[in-house]
């Protein structure tokens, strides 16, 4: 199979979204001040967001394997790490610093998605 382990890793990434958005959906309910439950949530949005574009890129990438789109997905899961990863820990330790991480995998995703349109840019007109 090709793409194996980023067929995992996006398998994983969902399992996750859904257990985090469950997890801040009940256990957390009443437990975080708006602001920090609002940070959890953006992190779930943003990580399901780009765990199905990583199911669509290895999508085409099944059928039309361009340089490029391993960039877009590595860029894309490096986002999701920093950037989700970030916003649950800041929001289940209340330790505020955390933030300073998350911009950083925003532009991660944002690269992600400047490589993707690059990729297609360059990808031969069939």
């Amino acid at each position: 199979m090709q793409d194996r382990g980023w067929w995992l890793g996006a398998a994983l990434s969902g399992a996750v979204v859904v257990m985090a958005g469950a997890f801040g959906a009940h256990a957390l309910e009443g437990q975080l001040s708006p602001r920090l439950a609002a940070a959890f949530q953006t992190g779930v949005r943003y990580q399901a967001w780009h765990t199905l574009a990583l199911l669509a890129m290895l999508a085409w990438r099944a059928s039309v394997p361009l340089s490029g789109q391993r960039l877009a997905m590595g860029l894309w899961a490096a986002g999701m790490l920093l950037f989700s990863g970030s916003l649950y820990a800041m929001a289940l330790t209340g330790l505020g610093g955390l933030g300073m991480i998350t911009p950083l995998g925003g532009v991660l995703m944002i690269a992600g998605w400047l490589a993707l349109a690059f990729c297609v840019v360059r990808a031969p007109r069939s």
